[in-house]
């Protein structure tokens, strides 16, 4: 196998010359095209035409302090054809603050040479180089896109007004402190090709009237999700097929289940089917150039993006205040000193001069005065958030994909500092420190702060991407760095290729290791005073002997970077009853959220409220999918069932002599399925060879795509009508047709392949790709013929399928007896032989499991005409595959570290913490207050009796709570948070009145 990499883009072609016919269709598209391997979790948040257009573009970026580097390390990540790092400074001890690339022997040199090395190794498909001149027009102009970041305002309205003119996407980015900031100039004409990157709505139809307008109505089974200025299509309508070819509708919606569209009275009746689905419309933005932009933005708010809605005057007075320190650093050659009232007062009186200029009125002058007094700081968590954002708008940029800034966005975390009744920061105690790797931090929280981070105990659950992040920025404000600090992180899972696009601790050398022991070593290399321990453990009740009270005793806080609600609510609960804060977040794609809790103040974060995914009803499974993600679950089910249930059947079966009683133990339909399965595997379908293997496909795709459909219509035939006169076949329920096998049809073909070899493997039988051999061994095969039942029952609903099984019990309880007799009898030759079960592994392009997944969804979906899923979505939907990209995960540590300053510094007010929603493809922020924890009366006078009588459930809880599962511990009632328990309380009273 050789892979080409192209001069121009991030894309590479595989090439088998002998053996391309081996491959299977959805193999070959995706091998010719993007690096899915690498890229599959990004993908799912930026398609692959997005994925194209980044491949080609040329990206600089200036400024290799902490927030260029996290910018850059980002893009890199995301997959752009080329970065240039530019800087013509060299590193100093502030810097090692921040930028998580150098280290102490870098001192005084290049900052952009001592990062090149390292930004190269995040991605091989990216051209990393430095750049270590002025920026001139002949240089700017080899980018497509040029980011400046922590630069003088002279140089952003130089090289801002060069991109403008020559159509260069220019991003300013900037931190001071606990301050950010972000512009965006993309130019005169800016086409998005998707604004908000949602997969597009579609809902199923039962009836469009005649009308001017025409009225859509959508089946009673589920609501559409259509907005009013949508446009869709429309496909699979029988009767007014004139809208099958109409081309995008705009819609205006009339309620949940209706919409309205063009002029349909002279179009044929409308009889049955089909699906409307949205299509993306293109916008075409106008950006204004800098030296514009900045006068504007007090004139239209509209250009000022808030990120937190409690200070929406804040945000214009740091639009000032940035332009006021731009002018405080020329005319004194420095930036306001750490914690000096004096620069203070002067930072205030220039941005005054400014808002007379602007005629602004409103200055929040407190708020310039903490910019000035935190100005000279860098700080790691500022910079990841800032840095997440912009390296996201270099994706936009690139790509057209989602909604860019437009254009000012400002960001501040003021309320980290100490509160009021704390002591007061005095410059003395925030000045740098001889030979300090935290300078950038101490300007800002003082020294004795950075003393009590360094003796920090912190204990971080996941090592994933979230937890890579968290690490970084661990290491950079040296969380458990000092004398008795240490920070234990716990991930039991070992590194994969799909990994490296987004865990940037972890690199191609390391796949197959475990991440909890890689991050350890890389965030050591980042500073080399980290304490850290390394677990691979996961945090659930079979660990608690590990994760005792009295290891919780000792921690001062945990960060939760899990990937599953169930064990976020797990921790939580040990959180609560052992009395910690928690830090906790997550992403979806460009969607992101943080939550903190602090004991007796904040609500923690609870049981689950979630049932997770929507069960599909059996009966749709079964007998009348309607959508692919129906078809794709029922492929999956086939999958396990087959390939994994039935060889773990049979190995128990072996080896286990109560395994029969066992199974009929669970109910007799149950175990007639499992033991009839055993049986047949064990005897007439027991393949001797790999011919045999094929033979066992080629009967199986019969039993699936043509028997028991034509079984179907003839129970239910097309023209069935209800008992209310409407067709039986309409709304979700889809009139299927069988399918006929043909060795020319790929997809049948795709099938055969994947089902012959793992069947073959699960019992040790070595298979083949070599399409013209399986395709001669086919012509050999004898299909067995079909005959339709007249007494066969297709239940509709779940319920019909419960009172059938009932029917069947006494026939289920002589099959039993038959079954039970023909396993006690059976014989093998070879008593050590074990089946091979397959364990679903979505990642592996070789084992034959996705390929299985996507020909036998695919061919369902065309037994009932349901749009088909290509590799990529079908692997998304059967792999449960959680989308992904860089820049959120960045972003999200980001914001849990700034509230990890307030956790360490104790904070008591509520008003200082805030959880966050953000979505960064549409630049949506929501950060808020927690909410309270909260309280109960217990209890008066007159509802004490009652109370008592409901005692029983108080000692339910508290039997819930207690860890009694570690044998040593005696019951404390210190290990509860009594607010936690009174909240169960409450919801078992609830329930039970």
């Amino acid at each position: 196998m050789t892979m080409l990499l192209a001069s121009d883009t991030l894309l590479y072609v595989f090439v088998k010359d002998s053996t391309d016919n081996d491959l299977s269709f959805s193999q070959k598209m995706a091998q010719a095209d993007i690096d899915e391997g690498l890229y599959s979790r990004q993908l799912y948040v930026i398609d692959h035409d997005a994925m194209r257009r980044m491949g080609k573009a040329d990206v600089l970026i200036a400024g290799m302090r902490g927030l260029g580097v996290e910018i850059a390390k980002n893009v890199i990540l995301a997959g752009v054809r080329s970065v240039t790092i530019q800087d013509d400074g060299v590193v100093e001890w502030r810097d090692l603050s921040s930028q998580f690339y150098l280290k102490e022997a870098d001192l005084g040199q290049n900052r952009a040479l001592c990062s090149e090395k390292q930004l190269s190794s995040l991605n091989v498909y990216v051209r990393v180089s430095a750049w270590t001149k002025k920026l001139d027009e002949d240089f700017l102009s080899k980018f497509q896109v040029v980011v400046l970041t922590n630069s003088p305002l002279e140089e952003q309205l130089r090289v801002g007004a060069f991109c403008h003119s020559n159509n260069i996407k220019f991003i300013v980015a900037d931190t001071r402190g606990l301050c950010g900031q972000l512009f965006c100039d993309f130019g005169e004409s800016f086409e998005v090709r998707d604004t908000n990157g949602e997969t597009p709505v579609s809902a199923m139809i039962g009836h469009i009237s005649k009308d001017n307008p025409g009225i859509v109505t959508c089946t009673d089974e589920e609501s559409h999700e259509f907005t009013d200025g949508m446009f869709v299509n429309f496909s699979g309508i029988q009767g007014m097929t004139e809208l099958n070819s109409y081309g995008p509708i705009e819609i205006k919606v009339r309620d949940i289940y209706s919409f309205s569209i063009c002029n349909t009275s002279n179009f044929s009746e409308y009889v049955k089917g089909g699906v409307a689905t949205e299509v993306k419309q293109t916008e075409i933005l106008s950006f204004k150039p800098l030296n514009v932009a900045l006068d504007e933005a007090i004139r239209d708010p509209e250009l000022v993006e808030m990120t937190d809605y409690g200070k929406i005057q804040r945000n214009l007075s740091l639009h000032l205040a940035f332009q006021a320190l731009h002018r405080f650093t020329q005319k004194y050659s420095r930036v306001p000193h750490p914690r000096s009232q004096a620069d203070a007062e002067v930072l205030v009186t220039i941005t005054k001069e400014l808002c007379t200029d602007a005629k602004f009125d409103e200055l929040d002058e407190d708020a310039v005065r903490q910019l000035s007094l935190v100005a000279s700081g860098d700080l790691a968590p500022v910079n990841a958030f800032i840095g997440g954002l912009a390296a996201q708008e270099v994706v936009k940029a690139c790509s057209g994909k989602f909604t860019p800034l437009r254009q000012w966005l400002y960001f501040d975390a003021l309320e980290c500092l100490p509160q009021e009744n704390d002591e007061v920061l005095s410059e003395d105690a925030c000045a740098p420190v001889s030979y300090n790797r935290y300078d950038g931090q101490i300007a800002v929280f003082g020294s004795a702060f950075q003393d009590k981070l360094k003796k920090q105990s912190y204990f971080l659950v996941g090592a994933g991407a979230i937890g890579c992040e968290l690490l970084k920025n661990f290491a950079l404000i040296g969380l458990g760095a000092g004398e008795g600090g240490n920070i234990t992180v716990t991930d039991m899972d070992s590194i994969e290729r799909s990994n490296l696009n987004r865990q940037f601790l972890f690199h191609s050398k390391d796949i197959g290791r475990l991440k909890s022991e890689v991050a350890a070593e890389s965030v050591k290399e980042m500073n080399p005073y980290m304490n850290i321990t390394a677990h691979q453990n996961r945090v659930c009740p079979e660990t608690e002997e590990v994760y005792t009270h009295s290891f919780y005793s000792n921690l001062d806080g945990v960060a939760a970077a899990l990937d599953n609600v169930d064990a976020r609510v797990y921790l939580d609960q040990c959180c609560v009853r052992n009395k910690k804060s928690m830090l906790e977040g997550g992403t979806l794609g460009s969607k992101g959220h943080t939550l903190v809790v602090v004991p007796h103040l904040t609500e923690s974060y609870g049981p689950s409220t979630s049932g997770g995914q929507k069960a599909i009803p059996i009966c749709t499974l079964k007998n009348f999918p309607h959508r692919i993600e129906h078809t794709l679950q029922w492929a999956r089910d086939q999958f396990e069932g087959l390939f994994k249930q039935a060889a773990e059947n049979v190995n128990n079966f072996l080896s286990d002599p109560t395994f029969v009683d066992r199974t009929v133990a669970r109910g007799d339909v149950e175990a007639v399925e499992i033991l009839e399965g055993v049986y047949r595997s064990l005897g007439e379908e027991w393949p001797q060879n790999w011919a045999d293997s094929v033979s066992w496909a080629r009967r199986q795709w019969e039993t699936l795509y043509n028997n028991p459909i034509k079984q179907l219509l003839h129970c239910f035939p097309p023209d069935q009508v209800t008992s209310s006169g409407l067709p039986f076949w309409m709304g979700a329920k889809r009139c299927p047709h069988p399918l006929t096998f043909d060795t020319n049809d790929t997809t049948h073909m795709d099938f055969i392949v994947a089902a012959g070899n793992l069947y073959g493997q699960i019992y040790g039988i070595t298979g083949s790709r070599n399409r013209a051999d399986i395709q001669s061994i086919l012509q050999g095969v004898k299909v067995p013929e079909f005959t339709l039942k007249s007494s066969v029952k297709i239940a509709v609903t779940d319920q019909e399928l419960k009172e059938e099984n009932e029917e069947r019990k006494e026939e289920d309880k002589v099959k039993l007896e038959i079954l039970k007799e023909k396993l006690s009898k059976l014989k093998l030759k070879d008593q050590s032989f074990r089946m091979q079960p397959q364990e679903f592994e979505k990642d592996d392009d070789s084992n034959f499991h996705m390929d299985y997944i996507v020909a036998a969804s695919n061919l369902r979906a065309e037994n009932y005409d349901i749009p088909t899923a290509d590799r990529h979505k079908s692997k998304l939907i059967a792999g449960r595959i959680i989308p992904a990209i860089a820049t959120t995960t960045a972003a999200i540590a980001g914001l849990m570290c700034l509230e990890l300053y307030k956790l360490v510094q104790g904070h008591q007010k509520i008003t200082s913490y805030r959880n966050a929603y953000i979505n960064l493809a549409t630049q949506y922020f929501v950060l808020s207050q927690p909410c309270v924890a909260p309280t109960f009366t217990v209890s008066d006078e007159a509802t004490l009796q009652t109370q008592n009588n409901k005692m029983y459930w108080l000692y339910f809880i508290l039997v819930f709570y207690c860890p009694m599962k570690q044998k040593k511990n005696s019951f404390s009632p210190t290990h509860f948070n009594t607010e936690k328990i009174f909240c169960h309380f409450v919801t078992f009273s609830h329930l039970e009145s």
